[in-house]
């Protein structure tokens, strides 16, 4: 049995009767009274996710509105700064594990904290488990209360948290939040040539931001972040919105330690993590940054997703893996063909099988577009040589060829504001949802590419239904996006492109 077991934040109705929670507030205090150069401090831990200190308006860290108070100086040195701030990964196969080790050394800080105050020497992070029964979609009450049951100010409290309405109160909502990443079995792309990204994200090396999400991050991951911190206008938005303000709110990291529980049921699941040398390794294996932190005695820990592979491995473990967000996992490939009609066979089941993937682009728009209040609307006409395969592909089903797999790309996605949610619909239907979390950095030119974000949407039960249908012989698709919040006169997003790909799946037997 693991030393350390973190539970469920809504435990004692999710307020300071949890000792858990109060606890949690003490550390995050004593934290809080430490400079922002001391590397055990709580604005150095929130500068290792990403920070603003450079810039002189909102969402710089001087100008952030009420509580808690965020200092901007004084700062460590830069070699300090280069070893140690701005290294959260995203939109990477390194998100999981990244975050992992980060818990376990904030983790480890606010222990040693609470044990200083004469706190219990077992504490362990709290998880909001946001899937849960009853009002655990609601953030739990102790962070929003102003004051600790002792009278003094509550370190948890955070003025700038707006909520999916922008008006205060916090909670997800459940759609468009989901928990059906859990349903995936592969932890990346197969090959370079396939559009999905997977469970945990595409190959990547260091990745602070830019590039595609793998579904875990994608949603519920980036959807939360915005939908807890909201949005009060064109310039104010919550510290939970932005990644390089996040890490300020105390509910950051009970948040990350639901998807790192959520990380671990997948893996209990049977559901295998990278046996590549590149992913276990870490960055450093190919001369990229090391992932390193700071311990509380004074020593430093550089550690790679190998060293955080399995829970087994590590000194903590969840009371309850599986509440909220078990999920009966049905064999894709079944269930495709029994909503097709094709009868499965022992070949199309047989788990030993290999599925050979390789992609085409199939159609896209030709232009730049601009998302405005109204959102955006456009019509992506086919290859008609293209397309035809995708027909094909319907005609010649059979137990170890299905029917191409059709994915929505939208590409380079631009602006200058991350609290927002896009809704997609593809021929009146709905795709799915895709949040901004991350567009400010991604698109800016300071230490990343400026590439801005992409989103994969899989949209093959769209297609599967034309084909029901018998509407197969179309030329196009319409493609709607809407924003879920008011786009003003001082936001700009644009999207580079929106294309689809489809995807010839075979399986084979191996060698």
């Amino acid at each position: 049995m693991a030393p350390f077991t973190r539970k469920n934040a809504w435990n004692n109705q999710g307020t300071f009767a949890n000792p858990d929670l109060l606890w949690y507030a003490k550390g995050v205090g004593a934290m809080q009274a430490k400079a922002l150069s001391d590397e055990n401090s709580w604005w150095f831990f929130a500068a290792m996710h990403g920070e603003y200190l450079a810039e002189s308006k909102f969402p710089g860290w001087g100008q952030i509105p009420g509580l808690p108070r965020v200092p901007s100086n004084p700062v460590p040195s830069p070699a300090i700064q280069d070893e140690f701030w701005n290294q959260c990964q995203h939109q990477s196969w390194f998100f999981a594990p990244w975050h992992r080790g980060y818990l376990i050394a904030l983790e480890a800080q606010i222990r040693t904290e609470i044990v200083g105050m004469g706190g219990p020497s077992d504490w362990a992070l709290p998880y909001w488990n946001y899937f849960g029964p009853n009002d655990q979609y609601k953030i739990p009450p102790a962070f929003t209360q102003q004051s600790l049951p002792d009278g003094t100010t509550n370190p948890l409290y955070v003025t700038a948290r707006y909520g999916p309405k922008g008006n205060g109160t916090v909670y997800i909502e459940i759609p468009p939040i989901s928990k059906a990443c859990q349903s995936n079995t592969v932890y990346t792309g197969t090959n370079a040539e396939t559009p999905s990204p997977g469970y945990g994200g595409p190959s990547t090396g260091f990745s602070h931001g830019g590039n595609v999400s793998g579904n875990l991050e994608s949603n519920p991951h980036n959807l939360i972040h915005v939908q807890v911190g909201g949005q009060v206008s064109d310039t104010l938005w919550g510290l939970m919105s932005d990644p390089g303000i996040a890490a300020l709110d105390p509910i950051f990291y009970l948040h990350h330690c639901n998807i790192d529980r959520m990380w671990a049921a997948w893996n209990a699941a049977g559901n295998k993590n990278p046996t590549d040398t590149n992913w276990l390794g870490g960055p450093a294996s190919t001369g990229d940054r090391p992932f390193v932190m700071p311990m509380p005695n004074g020593t430093t820990w550089n550690y790679s997703p190998a060293d955080v592979n399995s829970l087994s491995s590590l000194d903590y473990e969840y009371d309850d893996l599986f509440s909220g967000i078990s999920t009966v996992t049905v064999n894709a490939l079944t269930k495709r063909m029994n909503i097709l009609g094709v009868q499965p066979t022992d070949a199309s089941t047989d788990t030993t099988m290999e599925l050979i993937t390789n992609s085409e682009l199939v159609g896209a728009n030709d232009k730049t577009l601009t998302l405005d209040g109204a959102g955006l609307q456009t019509t992506i006409r086919f290859d008609s040589g293209a397309w035809k395969k995708v027909s094909k592909s319907f005609l010649n089903a059979s137990e170890t060829t299905m029917p191409d797999q059709i994915y929505l790309q939208i590409e380079n996605v631009k602006g200058n504001v991350d609290a927002n949610i896009l809704t997609v619909s593809v021929n009146h239907q709905l795709a799915g949802h895709i949040s901004l979390f991350g567009l400010r950095k991604a698109s800016k030119q300071d230490g990343h590419d400026g590439s801005g974000l992409s989103f994969i949407l899989p949209i093959t039960p769209i297609i599967d239904s034309l084909h029901l249908e018998n509407s197969l012989n179309l030329e196009a698709l319409d493609v709607k996006i809407l924003p879920s919040n008011p786009i003003g006169e001082k936001q700009k997003i644009t999207v580079g492109r929106i294309s689809v790909y489809r995807e010839q799946q075979l399986l084979q037997r191996p060698l």
